[in-house]
Formats: C-alpha cells, sequence, structure tokens
C-alpha cells in the first residue's frame, strides 16, 4: 500500500498550521490526524471528524512547499 499523507498546509485556518502528517497505513494516519485536529484546533473526536479526516487523505508525501492558494 501506498504511503498517504494529511496537510493542514492546504485547509485554511485562524493558526496558518503548517503541520502534515503521513504514514504508510489509514489506520495510522487517521490517529495521528485525529489526536493533531484535537489537540491543536480543539475539534472533538467524533466519528464525524474521522471520517472527514479520512476523505482529506492523499496518496504519496507532502510536497516540501506550501500549496498555491486558490
Amino acid at each position: 500500500m501506498p504511503r498517504q499523507y494529511i496537510d493542514c498546509r492546504e485547509y485554511p485556518s485562524e493558526m496558518n498550521c503548517s503541520v502534515a502528517l503521513s504514514a504508510d497505513t489509514p489506520k495510522e494516519l487517521l490517529e495521528a490526524a485525529v489526536q493533531h485536529a484535537v489537540a491543536v484546533h480543539g475539534h472533538e473526536d467524533t466519528p464525524q471528524l474521522r471520517e472527514q479526516l479520512s476523505g482529506m487523505f492523499k496518496t504519496g508525501t507532502p510536497p516540501l512547499l506550501a500549496p498555491a492558494a486558490d
């Protein structure tokens, strides 16, 4: 299975978070992403949050530079 990632830089926030997480399995990435979302962004760990985060996963590794703004 290819590596997957999620990158906060792709989602605007008041704190301009620059964290990107990657892992070899979706389960491992989801756990790390949930922990980050709860601890840093103040979200509540709910099934809806987990579903939303899982839908944001991308295949590969995060780019070195922040994605260009739309």
